[in-house]
């Protein structure tokens, strides 16, 4: 059974930087795609960034300069970068994955605060 686990979260003052892990477990195979969402609260959850296989990556507009996606195929393992955060960058982290269907993880929280 696959199981996707983030980590890395925590509470920053803006203008911080957070570095977001996720392990894959539990699967034989690459992943074609993996990616970040985030929900804040009252929001719909929405994309953060995503990274392909092959090392294409595509972010949401106001994480663009910001933010940065990567991952190690070896490991089954995303990261995600975050630089410059602001307090509406608070919101829980999902991290999600794809092959034949989707997996998500349980979610990590960022908290964007002075």
């Amino acid at each position: 059974q696959v199981q996707l686990v983030e980590s890395g979260g925590g509470l920053v003052q803006p203008g911080g930087s957070l570095r977001l892990s996720c392990a894959a477990s539990g699967s034989d195979y690459m992943f074609d795609a993996m990616g970040w969402y985030r929900q804040a609260p009252g929001k719909q959850r929405e994309l953060v960034a995503v990274i392909t296989s092959g090392g294409g990556t595509n972010y949401a507009g106001s994480m663009k300069g910001r933010f940065t996606i990567s991952r190690d195929n070896g490991k089954n393992t995303v990261y995600l970068q975050m630089n410059s955060l602001r307090p509406e960058d608070t919101a829980v982290y999902y991290c999600n994955a794809y092959r034949y269907r989707v997996y998500w993880g349980q979610g990590t929280q960022v908290t964007v605060s002075s």
